[in-house]
């Protein structure tokens, strides 16, 4: 059965790896194209180190992007988030076209997304995905017209950086739906075939999973933070308040102090300065630091019981597209 998001992204199922700061390498994306997937470098890929220069961002995702191309033939994604002043985004960008990547993921704010940014990109034959921090009919019907390819839309039960929008995604999947003429690709606590099937029959044309693919043998999280992740239920996540809207933590000493500054009226500025930004994620899920980290996930961790290969999971999600 013919599929938009399979035949734009030139990939066998429509199921997209989320680009999880931190915990996405080369060896992990080409596993997840090789399975038939599309793999996508996130933010940090393959680091251990902190850098605030852009020019040496952009060059460790351009050896990210080699190292990716040696391990697959399949086509993979990488990165780009689109922040203000465009001083991080302009050199990855550069570099996506140098290295003749097929494929970006633009993540931004509301408003960020520009001509600017999607005109280099059509020109170059780059496929585009566009998934927004805040979903709006607005703001989807404003991307189709600039020329994105793939629209995904992400619900309140994603891990990471929530939505300002508390919706749910089974709610959030078909308001976008009916709006656009480009295949919708659903995200946010999707955990099993299960999952799949429900955002299937609500229109979307794919999957875009991030915590799934966290316990698997490709994924370089810590050993111990796949194992909590098996172990753990959506009941047991925290969820607080912080810049710029609301993150959600399996519980650690850090995530708890968190939760407490916002049970007892910490602005959100106070929290976001506390959690001490994207090193806690560094902290906790790629080094296991349970004292000093965060490991956010979403709400789809329950049924997940077991650690596995990114082909078993990818095979196991590709039973519930209908």
């Amino acid at each position: 059965m013919s599929n938009r998001v399979a035949d734009i992204l030139g990939i066998e199922k429509p199921i997209i790896q989320g680009p999880m700061s931190w915990i996405t390498n080369a060896e992990f994306v080409a596993a997840v194209s090789n399975a038939g997937g599309l793999g996508i470098l996130g933010p940090n890929a393959g680091q251990t180190t902190v850098t605030v220069s852009p020019e040496e961002t952009a060059e460790r995702m351009r050896r990210e992007i080699r190292k990716t191309k040696a391990l697959t033939d399949k086509p993979f994604g990488t990165t780009v988030i689109v922040d203000g002043d465009l001083k991080y985004t302009w050199p990855i960008l550069e570099i996506i076209i140098e290295e003749d990547v097929k494929t970006v993921l633009l993540n931004g704010a509301e408003g960020t997304l520009t001509e600017k940014i999607v005109n280099p990109l059509k020109e170059a034959n780059i496929k585009i995905i566009y998934r927004p921090l805040n979903p709006t009919l607005e703001d989807a019907r404003a991307a189709q017209a600039m020329g994105v390819d793939i629209y995904v839309v992400t619900g309140f039960d994603e891990g990471g950086t929530l939505p300002t929008s508390i919706i749910g995604t089974f709610t959030i999947t078909p308001m976008i739906v009916d709006v656009l003429d480009i295949p919708v690709v659903s995200a946010g606590g999707i955990g099993d075939a299960r999952g799949v099937a429900s955002a299937f029959a609500l229109g979307a044309e794919g999957v875009f999973l991030g915590s799934r693919f966290i316990p698997t043998v490709e994924n370089p999280a810590a050993e111990s933070v796949k194992q909590k992740i098996v172990d753990a239920s959506a009941s047991e996540l925290l969820l607080y308040r912080t810049l710029p809207a609301y993150y959600r933590s399996l519980p650690t000493p850090l995530v708890e102090k968190l939760v407490d500054m916002d049970q007892q009226g910490a602005s959100r500025e106070e929290i976001a300065q506390a959690a001490g930004g994207a090193g806690a994620i560094r902290i906790g899920m790629l080094e296991g630091n349970g004292e000093g980290g965060i490991i956010t996930v979403g709400t789809g961790i329950t049924p997940i019981t077991k650690i596995q290969t990114v082909q078993e999971v990818v095979d196991e999600l590709a039973t519930g597209i209908c």
